[in-house]
C-alpha cells in the first residue's frame, strides 16, 4: 500500500508541474480499455506474445495498453518509470536483478533475454506496480494464460 501511495503522489507531483496539456480531461471506460485489447488480440497471439497501443502523449509521460500471452524480454528503461495497473491476467514481475545477454535497444532503453538475481512479485488484477527508471524488469506469463495492462510511462530523468 505504502509503494501505492509513494507512486500516486510522485506521478501527481510530476503532472502538477508541467504545464497543463489541454483544457479537457481524457476518460476510458473499464469495457473501451478491454475493447481496444481485443483489437491487439491478434497479434498478441503471434510469435513475439505481446502487442501494445500508445494512447495519449503529454509533456513528461504517456499512456498505453499492453496485451501479454507469453514472457516478455528483460529491460531497462534509463529515463522513464513503467506504472502498471492489472486490468485483467495475472503475471510474475521480476525486477532489480542483472540482465542477461543485455544490449542497447535504443537510446536510453536495454533488453536483454531474462533479468537474474532479482525480486519476483506475482500480479494479479486490481494490482498497481511503480518501476523507476534505471530498473532492470521482466514479466512472466505462464502458459495458457493472458494479462492485460494499463501502462504509464513518465520521465523522470
Amino acid at each position: 500500500m505504502r509503494v501505492l501511495i509513494t507512486a500516486i503522489a510522485l506521478t501527481a507531483g510530476a503532472m502538477q508541474m508541467a504545464p497543463a496539456q489541454s483544457v479537457s480531461v481524457d476518460h476510458l471506460t473499464q469495457s473501451e480499455i478491454l475493447e481496444k485489447a481485443q483489437a491487439l488480440d491478434s497479434k498478441a497471439k503471434g510469435a513475439e506474445g505481446a502487442a501494445a497501443i500508445k494512447l495519449n502523449d503529454y509533456q513528461n509521460h504517456y499512456t498505453m495498453i499492453s496485451l501479454r500471452h507469453k514472457n516478455g524480454g528483460a529491460e531497462v528503461h534509463e529515463n522513464f518509470a513503467d506504472l502498471f495497473f492489472v486490468v485483467q491476467g495475472k503475471a510474475t514481475l521480476l525486477s532489480g536483478g542483472e540482465v542477461q545477454d543485455a544490449k542497447i535497444a535504443s537510446s536510453g532503453e536495454i533488453r536483454g533475454t531474462a533479468v537474474k538475481g532479482g525480486s519476483s512479485t506475482p500480479l494479479k488484477e486490481g494490482d498497481f506496480i511503480h518501476i523507476p527508471a534505471g530498473v532492470s524488469h521482466q514479466l512472466l506469463v505462464a502458459d495458457g494464460d493472458t494479462f492485460l495492462y494499463f501502462v504509464v510511462k513518465v520521465k523522470e530523468k
